[in-house]
């Protein structure tokens, strides 16, 4: 096989390879001090060819072909230059080339909506790809990042993790989710700007990619914009200040350049109730150019972060206490305290060495290490009652359900006056015990993931000749990730007893048969212990060719993958089975990649892709309840993508459009869920772990984005996404559970095995239709309006597989219940839909230059209008058959009604910027 590839590379070199020698060369330098500047990219356009100035600013293009060209001068935080030229077998010297500092550079939209609670957010509702979208130049995918995220859309229906995003050639999507945690580097706008985004399969220079393509952020100081900026920023949409100040020296004649970073962004509340922020941000990256061909770079990024999560609610809460409410927090001596915090610590190293081997040929290096925690707080009760203000005993549908209208009204009564979590109730509780002796009956833990991660990697790029470019890339990552929970605060008490409660026998309660019946305290570990341990081993390859007419690529993928569960705890419901390793489980994928892309005219182009890749499942959906026991998901595959896309592309003058179709196929991917269930297997209750394997995806659409610049200053710009979003078969489902005393599950706590009808089920992506309209008005005196108009519509809530399953019908004898009603059943099992939406957003600032500093204000209005509106929400698993859910709807108000999440109303975001 290597001999085959071998020889069709020579084959491929030899007959290309025969072009006339032209050369163009330049020195490029700062048009205020006249100081030459390095690191600027120079390229000519639709051709591979490219380079980067040296320390003194000097540049060189070899072996180009024969024609006319547009020669593109580029370099952060200065405007651009385009020169046409035309090869003849001559050296074409374009002399000393002056770059003018763009004064608009601060009115880059990139800079402005995407907020850091945008990237953050880890609410299934909430995953978006608006990170990902803020490189590219493209309208559609442009308006998707800007204008759709805030109601949380999806490009082409897809999960985030269908992006991969990368530092320095360095993938940074999590080995547990295969998502990237942006609050690893949030706060460091600055430092960040320099990206390449591959859109879909087009091809990138440092990986495969994925469905939606990628992001590479290159963050070498040399090719950071010299200078000082400070910036202030206020908001009420997550944080409420922030302060950044960056500084990049600049390549030194001793061959150093150095970029320094550092924020703070803090708020007690966002526009949700109580939700707390708290973030602090360092950036740092040391570049030493060795000598012409080798350099290296240094980069640390430290970036830990607080912040205080918000609830989704059923429609009964939205309606008493409006869409900021959050049953999350209570006062506290005073003080809104969040009993649901998400704290990410997870410094970041990395040394990269970059080799220029050639004027063709490059090899870049790249070693980086990540450690340390994600915790997520909440409250623990083996000895009380749910402390959760929203708990359905609590709200009037319960005690109307029982037709207790006098404690309804109560209900209701207490809930308007407060509805908020009770600290001084929970204290009180822990104290009394105490004084008499008694464990804690409530306790505040964290859930922690401590994760360290190496990753090597080394990325080849190789010109052949004009036409022809080779990339290539081997890498290795190693996760050990160390999962526990850990006991923050005894909240007044003494103690707190290591047992599931609910359990039937003295060694079924136990957590740990190693140290029965233990009494925890602060920082102590309890619950669940044990470590995943993942590898990853891989390879791509990737053939570029561009010509006149045509430009066509190529790519294959590569990889081997392995995940490991070690139990520290000996689980008294899975005694045999929790202690020690799991199977090692053990997966190779590969994936294919091509596409062309013809030119009509110069302007008019014509763009193909498709793909076929398979994947790893995520270590999150490779066992089935990894906090307990070792078990892997029944029938474990590798997720399988079928993906292709054509698309018209449009460039005038006046005119800029891209008119895309899209189909995507999406087979044997798994899902795992966790909530309580009313009515397994009959009439039994239990907290299970939902399995659903063997599911297909279908997503199939149209995107179209177009912008006209109707006179010199105004630009008018729409975009629209209609897609279709489904489920394409009916999935396997069976459920396990750690309590298996009230029936259902057989004796290792497995349910039997169901069917989910959930073929033709609307996926819960968010909008599945998007619209978008909008102006931009830019004067010549450097201030600047916008305005968008923003139409939503196919909206689903994420329905439960179990409720579309035999259990729904099935009584504990395995027949119908007698009182199946297959046409109400039909009414019962109807997907919800969302009513549509429109959302009007403004954005304006103005920039100035006085003397050699630039000043610049630019602020934003998302719905304008304060629209209320459902962003997402799923249905609560707990009515799990025919009579329950039967009973709960033909309620006025039902008890387990869905839940959903609400889009913020009318929110602001300024920002005030200096530099120099």
């Amino acid at each position: 096989m290597r001999k085959i590839t071998f020889s069709i590379f020579l084959c491929l070199f030899v007959f290309f390879s025969g072009h006339a020698q032209n050369i163009v060369k330049g020195i490029v330098k700062d048009s205020d001090s006249e100081n030459p500047l390095a690191g600027v990219l120079v390229k000519i356009l639709n051709t591979p060819a490219n380079k980067t100035t040296n320390s003194k600013g000097v540049f060189e293009l070899k072996d180009l072909p024969n024609g006319s060209y547009l020669l593109e001068i580029s370099f952060t935080g200065y405007e651009s230059q385009n020169f046409p030229i035309e090869f003849s077998g001559k050296t074409i010297d374009l002399g000393v080339i002056f770059l003018y500092k763009d004064v608009t550079e601060d009115q880059d939209l990139s800079l402005i909506t995407i907020t850091d609670d945008e990237l953050n957010d880890d609410a299934s509702a909430a995953d978006n790809i608006s990170g990902l979208l803020q490189a590219t130049r493209d309208l559609f995918l442009r308006t998707a990042a800007f204008e759709f995220s805030q109601s949380f859309f999806r490009i082409k229906g897809l999960d985030s993790g269908n992006g991969k995003v990368l530092i320095n050639g360095i993938e940074m999507n999590k080995l547990f989710d295969g998502r990237a945690q942006w609050s690893n580097w949030g706060g460091l706008n600055d430092v960040l700007r320099n990206q390449e985004f591959s859109n879909g399969l087009a091809p990138s220079n440092f990986t495969f990619g994925g469905v939606l393509g990628s992001t590479n952020i290159d963050t070498r100081p040399s090719q950071q914009r010299p200078g000082t900026r400070i910036s202030y920023s206020s908001s009420n949409r997550s944080y409420v200040h922030r302060v950044m100040a960056t500084h990049t020296t600049g390549m030194s004649e001793k061959g150093w350049a150095f970029t320094f970073s550092a924020s703070r962004r803090a708020g007690n509340e966002g526009f949700n109730e109580g939700t707390t922020y708290n973030a602090y941000s360092v950036f740092g990256a040391v570049e030493k150019k060795l000598n012409d061909n080798h350099s290296l770079v240094f980069t640390g990024i430290f970036a830990p972060n607080r912040r205080g999560k918000s609830s989704p609610n059923t429609q009964e809460v939205f309606d008493l206490k409006g869409i900021a409410y959050n049953d999350y927090w209570g006062y506290l001596n005073g003080k809104k305290i969040n009993s649901r915090i998400k704290e990410v610590v997870e410094p970041i190293v990395m040394l990269n060495h970059y080799w220029t081997i050639s004027d063709k040929t490059t090899i870049q290096t790249n070693l980086a290490y990540q450690f340390g925690r994600i915790g997520n707080s909440r409250i623990d009760f083996n000895g009380g009652a749910n402390p959760s203000p929203t708990y359905y005993q609590y709200l009037p549908s319960f005690f109307l359900r029982n037709g207790d209208k006098a404690g309804a009204f109560d209900a209701q009564e207490n809930f308007n006056d407060d509805g908020q979590l009770d600290w001084e109730r929970l204290f009180d509780a822990n104290i009394t015990n105490a004084t008499n002796g008694i464990n804690n009956a409530y306790v505040l833990y964290e859930d922690r993931n401590d994760d360290k991660q190496v990753t090597i990697n080394s990325i080849l790029n190789t010109q052949i000749n004009p036409n022809i470019t080779l990339n290539a890339k081997l890498e290795y990552r190693r996760l050990r990730s160390y999962n526990f929970a850990e006991v923050i605060d005894l909240l007044g008490g003494i103690g707190y007893l290591d047992i599931n409660p609910f359990a039937d026998t003295a060694d079924k309660r136990q957590n740990n048969l190693l140290t029965p019946n233990r009494v925890v305290g602060v920082g102590d570990t309890f619950r669940y212990n044990f470590n995943l341990n993942s590898d990853l081993v891989g390879a791509f390859t990737q053939a570029q060719f561009k010509y006149n007419k045509v430009d066509f690529y190529a790519a294959f993928n590569l990889s081997r993958t392995t995940h490991q569960r070690e139990g520290l705890y000996q689980n008294g419901r899975f005694a045999n089975n929790s202690l020690g390793l799991s199977d090692k489980l053990d997966f190779t994928n590969f994936g294919v990649k091509g596409g062309i892309t013809y030119k009509i005219t110069g302007r008019h182009l014509l763009d193909f892709n498709a793909g076929y890749m398979s994947q790893a499942p995520t270590i999150r959906n490779s066992f089935s309840n990894s906090r307990e026991n070792n078990n892997v998901v029944d029938n474990l595959q590798s997720e399988k993508i079928l993906t292709t896309d054509f698309s018209y592309i449009v460039r005038t003058p006046i005119i800029t459009s891209r008119l895309t179709g899209y189909y995507t196929n999406i087979t044997d991917a798994t899902e795992i869920s966790f909530y309580f269930a009313d009515g397994v297997g009959g009439d039994n209750t239990a907290f299970v772990q939902e399995i659903m394997t063997n599911i297909e995806k279908n997503h199939i659409g149209l995107e179209l984005g177009l912008e006209a610049q109707v006179t010199p200053t105004i630009k008018l710009k729409g975009a629209a996404s209609v897609g279709q979003f489904i489920y394409a078969n009916n999935p396997d489902l069976y459920l396990t559970s750690d309590v298996a005393n009230n029936g259902g599950f057989d004796a290792d706590f497995r349910s039997k095995d169901y069917v989910s009808n959930l073929k033709n089920y609307k996926l819960a992506s968010g909008p599945q239709n998007a619209y978008s309209l909008g102006f931009e008005y830019r004067d010549p005196d450097y201030w600047w309006f916008g305005a968008t108009a923003n139409f939503f519509s196919n909206i689903y809530v994420d329905v439960a597989p179990l409720t579309r399953s035999s259990n729904f019908y099935e009584d504990a004898d395995g027949l119908p219940f007698a009182d199946y009603d297959p046409d109400l059943a039909r009414e019962l099992l109807q997907q919800e839909k969302f009513d549509n939406y429109m959302v009007v957003n403004l954005i304006g600032g103005k920039s100035w230059k006085i003397g050699d500093k630039y000043i610049s204000v630019f602020a934003t209005v998302n719905n304008l209008l304060n629209k209320e509106y459902k962003s997402g929400g799923f249905e609560q698993g707990r009515n799990a058959n025919f009579r329950q859910l039967r009973d709960d709807k033909a309620l006025d108000t039902p008890v387990f009604g869905n839940r959903y999440w609400y889009g913020r109303g009318a929110t602001y975001f300024l920002n005030v910027n200096l530099r120099f």
